[in-house]
Parts: structure tokens; C-alpha cells; sequence
């Protein structure tokens, strides 16, 4: 049961970093109305902490309980 949420965890982060992931799709979709668009900061660095740093806590206790 482990296993499986670890390749679950796994998936789920290995899509966040997908061009055509609903967690990029969202953040992304107007910030270069203004022509001041940084992908980097406003993308990955958001997906990162609001995101992929979560799913790798609750991935991890999940883990260890099961």
C-alpha cells in the first residue's frame, strides 16, 4: 500500500510539471496580458511551494502510515 502512494505522489508531481497541467493552465493563463510575464517566478516557483511541496508532505505521511 506504500508503493502505491508513493507512485501515486510521484505521478501527481510528475504531471504538475506538465505544459498542459490543470496546475499550470490556472496560474498561467493571464499573466502575459501585460507583457511582464515571468515564467519562472510565476509559475514554477508558485507550483513549486504552493504545490509540489504539499503533495510531497502528504504523499510522505500517507506513506508512512500505510
Amino acid at each position: 500500500m506504500a508503493t502505491i502512494a508513493i507512485v501515486g505522489t510521484a505521478a501527481a508531481l510528475g504531471d504538475a510539471r506538465s505544459p498542459a497541467s490543470d496546475s499550470t493552465l490556472g496560474p498561467t493563463a493571464g499573466l502575459n496580458v501585460d507583457g511582464q510575464h515571468n515564467y519562472i517566478w510565476d509559475t514554477c516557483v508558485t507550483t513549486f511551494l504552493h504545490y509540489n511541496i504539499p503533495l510531497i508532505i502528504f504523499g510522505w505521511i500517507v506513506a508512512i502510515i500505510l
